[in-house]
């Protein structure tokens, strides 16, 4: 059964002395916005830690196939749906192809894909989870390290270094930042692709949880804070979901100038903005 209720979330996660999202055109430096230096995590960024936590949580369990896996090539993801089938490979076999990657593969069930390509074409879906980029709730100011490392990676490097195997590099922190990401589950969608109620409680135990396996150096200490999901009575919904963002307020505690931890900052949820027919719930 896909889909019952209309639901909107907000996600607050942050980082430690990390990169949280760099940008491999600006240097891999962190993601900001020029104008007021809010740190910036891209949704595919996002999704990405979903796909890999999906992967290993329900690896190997049917449905739970990701289709733009690491290192993958679609086309030949997309034939699995055409052998699977033992379809011919005809562009008006596609809706079928379609529905078979949307039962299979949950990053199509739950994100969709732009699937059309000529070889084994499976059209395109449009999924039900959207997320916004995450935005920081201070602005930030990147440290910039010098890094050394005490070896170099070939033979001819360690004779123009006269035996000195030293090789310079940089790396870039952010001391401290509480990001706030919002989020939409669209129950019209979710009856397009099967994404069912299990699969959006799935979801959201992911949005807990990504970062404990995503651990790397470069990333620091990113942690999932705070997860507050709106529950609408109704698929079409009771509230804008502006409305309903509108409503969770995060603001720094009185005194703190530098914020180095979740606990110099207040959550707060203004309950008497939220209409009745939407449940508040907070992970």
């Amino acid at each position: 059964m896909s889909l019952s209720n209309r639901y909107e979330f907000v996600l607050l996660f942050d980082v430690k002395d990390g990169n949280p999202n760099g940008d491999p055109d600006a240097g891999n430096l962190p993601r900001v916005d020029a104008e007021t230096n809010q740190g910036l995590v891209t949704d595919v960024c996002l999704k990405r830690k979903i796909r890999n936590f999906v992967n290993l949580a329900k690896k190997d369990q049917p449905g739970f196939d990701i289709y733009v896996a690491e290192k993958a090539v679609l086309a030949l993801q997309q034939k699995k749906a055409y052998t699977a089938l033992n379809l011919e490979n005809k562009p008006e076999h596609a809706s079928k192809a379609k529905a078979w990657m949307c039962q299979n593969f949950f990053d199509v069930r739950a994100f969709g894909a732009v699937m059309g390509l000529k070889e084994y074409n499976c059209g395109q879906v449009r999924g039900p989870v959207q997320m916004t980029f995450a935005r920081s709730v201070d602005p930030v100011l990147a440290s910039e390290h010098a890094i050394t490392r005490m070896a170099v990676a070939t033979e001819k490097e360690a004779k123009d270094q006269s035996g000195d195997n030293r090789t310079m590099g940089r790396k870039f922190t952010i001391p401290y930042a509480l990001y706030r990401e919002n989020g939409f589950l669209n129950p019209f969608f979710a009856a397009d692709t099967g994404f069912s109620d299990a699969d959006a409680e799935f979801f959201f135990d992911a949005l807990k949880r990504m970062f404990d396996f995503d651990r790397s150096a470069a990333r620091g200490l990113m942690s999932s804070q705070k997860l507050i999901v709106f529950k609408h009575a109704s698929q079409l919904g009771n509230a804008p979901a502006h409305v309903l963002f509108d409503a969770v307020k995060v603001v720094k505690k009185p005194g703190i100038e530098y914020p180095r931890s979740f606990s110099d900052y207040e959550v707060s949820i203004d309950r008497s903005a939220i209409p009745a027919g939407v449940e508040v719930i907070e992970l």
